[in-house]
């Protein structure tokens, strides 16, 4: 493993490495953040990166698109150039972070479909109303959720920040010692509509929430999209389905949400 630069203090450093073709950004650790396989840059390497997209089932044609963390950007990327109608706003509270993506992991300038914050999430979150059509949590901690983007209060504004219809994504460390703590919140924040989706190397958890009504998803209308978009985008949007079903309350033709506490 070559170290390409280090960036700032040893316990805030941002570190950039190569290995077998695989540019990886580590945050004051050893904790693989965000990696690129230089031969096909603009694809997703990490599992966890491929599973947030899982929200395309849900939203295939999100106009605005709202995240927090920006690792190495390689979402961000994604997003920008494979969905042309999307706007998207990154929240990153290192500019640190910011110099390595762009320097070492091709996220390209901010332009009318991109712009990156330099910012505090928990802050920037809640002075947005009903205007994402997609929010995406990814940030951590030494290795952790950072507890400031996983309060009550910061669930309550995600949902508020999310026009009608819209989907949150937040992406936990599956061995996370509060991950039941905040899913409850996630829960109470979404009335209940939460679904939980593996990533395929089962070291990350994805968590969907969503604003809007009802108690269940049909099952079949997902797998015809799944179809559709793991032909578009080149990524394994049937077995999203499959674990969803298998990770989920489900009946043969509809995936439950856990409880509904809205009612509906």
């Amino acid at each position: 493993m070559a170290l390409k630069r280090l960036f700032g203090r040893p316990r805030g450093s941002v570190e950039v490495s190569e290995a077998r073709g695989v540019r990886t950004l580590h945050l004051g650790g050893d904790a693989i953040q965000s990696a690129i396989r230089l031969s096909r840059p603009g694809e997703l390497e990490l599992a966890y990166t491929r599973a947030m997209m899982a929200f395309l089932l849900f939203a295939p044609a999100p106009r605005a698109i709202l995240m927090v963390g920006l690792g190495g950007g390689s979402i961000a990327r994604f997003v920008h150039e494979r969905l042309p109608q999307a706007r998207m706003t990154v929240v990153e509270l290192s500019a640190q972070v910011v110099a390595a993506a762009r320097t070492f992991f091709g996220l390209p300038a901010d332009d009318a479909r991109l712009s990156v914050v330099v910012g505090d999430g928990a802050r920037h979150v809640p002075a947005v109303r009903a205007g994402a059509d997609v929010l995406l949590l990814d940030a951590f901690e030494d290795g952790r959720s950072v507890r400031a983007l996983a309060t009550q209060g910061f669930y309550d504004a995600c949902r508020a920040a999310l026009a009608p219809g819209g989907v949150l994504v937040a992406n936990f460390i599956a061995d996370e010692p509060r991950l039941g703590t905040y899913l409850a919140r996630l829960e109470r924040a979404f009335g209940g509509r939460v679904l939980c989706l593996p990533s395929e190397d089962r070291v990350n958890l994805i968590v969907l929430a969503f604003e809007r009504s009802g108690a269940r998803i049909a099952i079949e209308p997902l797998r015809r999209a799944a179809r559709t978009l793991a032909g578009r985008f080149g990524l394994p949007f049937e077995r999203f389905v499959r674990d969803l079903v298998a990770h989920n309350p489900a009946t043969a033709a509809y995936l439950r949400f856990k409880r509904d506490t809205a009612g509906a």
